[in-house]
């Protein structure tokens, strides 16, 4: 069996809990797009767990992770965020951790450029609020085919790759000396740093397209892990504020290295209100006031798992939640913080975008979003704590009166109900997983 996690909104949605619900039940947990730049965060009996590379399934003894062929691989970062994780006492060796030898390396030179740039443009006011970890200039010299892949880590005595990297480097100097009048870097330096990492993940590296095509002949359960979410797609998101990679479940078995291989379940995770990191338009955070937002943010927890920084919050969005929902085509869906709600008497939820005179329900993120103002409807709360339950009858009213009126606005049920942040705090209604 073969089922895609994915986010429905602009990432951060809690994708990281629900996968790891599932990888208890799932032999092999696969990260398929994206790089360090957006973490999902997990709460265990052994503490509180913030991923950026390692899938979520890392945390289970007995899943088999991957890293898949459409990731951009930081290795340095890889590297500390495993020995974090076995100070907590997880296992990381080539036994559970298996990466692509298609998948492309971050250099040490792409978060220099991501700095670079980050920092021009912020001058101007003009930044795309990057998380300055070179994700958006590894992908982009990934299709100017000026990067290594990691299969190359195991082959650097070859002549043809150390002739490749010498002229990536030639034409990596050019642009840091050129553009922003930095030192160039030495080449020798480059091979030793390559030379380092071949030695510490030289037994990791794999073949990963066989390995996984082995594993659904032998119908093991395979859960592929998307990172941020319909919003930051490169294709359907709020271009230009988007990630660099495609977050679209579509994707999934490409960036997974079974691209032949069907879906057989899409889970889109939602939160029960509506936040973002970054730039770009953002409708919900104009429905409420200052106020409302700093307290939202407080009860959530609302700051990024990967930078810190906090989140923009806002209420429910219908809209944007909707398109998300048609591009991951889900036929499941993850409803994550409804807890979180607890403390508000009324509840509101958009509804509708206004521009003018004219409501609207359909969102296209080649419009000017930033025009729009959020119609809002209010839904009374339920002003008790709802970590407790384990069944959907057992919500209050109100709760599910909220529940059911997402369901309404997105023609969709949805089959599962995170109500805290410990591993048991959910519950399910309906077909589930």
């Amino acid at each position: 069996m073969l089922t895609a996690v994915t986010g429905i909104n602009w990432g951060d949605e809690g994708k990281g809990r629900v996968i790891d619900l599932l990888a208890e039940q799932a032999d092999i947990v696969v990260r398929y797009q994206g790089g360090n730049n957006a973490g999902h965060t997990v709460v265990t009996d052994k503490g509180k767990f913030v991923l950026n590379l390692l899938p979520s399934g890392i945390l289970h003894p007995d899943v088999v992770c991957v890293l898949g062929d459409g990731m951009v691989i930081d290795l340095e970062h890889l590297s500390n965020e495993a020995e974090q994780i076995k100070e907590k006492g997880i296992s990381v060796t080539p036994d559970n951790l298996k990466l692509s030898k298609h998948a492309t390396i971050s250099m040490p030179w792409h978060k220099v450029q991501d700095e670079l740039e980050e920092n021009r443009l912020s001058a101007t006011g003009s930044a795309f609020g990057s998380t300055r970890r070179g994700i958006a200039y590894a992908y982009s010299d990934k299709y100017r085919k000026k990067t290594l892949r990691l299969a190359d880590l195991l082959h650097l005595d070859n002549e043809n790759v150390k002739a490749r990297l010498k002229t990536i480097l030639d034409a990596k100097n050019l642009e840091l000396a050129g553009c922003y009048h930095q030192e160039p870097m030495s080449y020798p330096a480059l091979l030793s740093w390559c030379e380092k990492q071949a030695d510490i993940f030289r037994d990791y590296i794999c073949d990963t397209g066989i390995f996984l095509n082995n594993a659904l002949a032998d119908n093991k359960k395979v859960v592929l892990e998307a990172q941020l979410g319909a919003m930051r797609d490169i294709d359907y998101g709020i271009f230009p504020y988007t990630s660099s990679s495609s977050t679209i479940a579509a994707y999934g078995p490409l960036g997974a290295g079974i691209p032949y291989a069907p879906l057989n379940h899409i889970v889109g995770v939602l939160k029960a209100y509506s936040t973002c990191v970054g730039a770009g338009p953002f409708v919900a955070e104009n429905a409420m006031s200052e106020e409302w937002q700093k307290l939202l943010r407080k009860y959530g927890g609302e700051y990024g798992a990967a930078t810190g920084r906090p989140r923009r919050v806002g209420p429910f969005d219908a809209v944007a939640s909707a398109y998300g929902l048609k591009c991951q085509n889900s036929d499941l869906i993850a409803l994550t913080k409804l807890d979180i709600l607890s403390y508000m008497r009324e509840i509101p939820i958009i509804t509708g975008y206004k521009y003018k005179n004219t409501v609207v329900t359909e969102f296209d993120p080649t419009d000017n979003i930033d025009m729009y103002k959020p119609v809002v409807e209010l839904m009374p709360g339920w002003l008790t704590d709802i970590s407790k339950y384990r069944t959907y009858d057992e919500l209050p009213d109100n709760a599910r009166n909220y529940i059911e009126k997402l369901e309404k606005l997105l023609n969709h049920e949805i089959q599962f109900i995170s109500v805290g942040a410990e591993r048991n705090q959910y519950l399910t209604k309906g077909e589930w997983l």
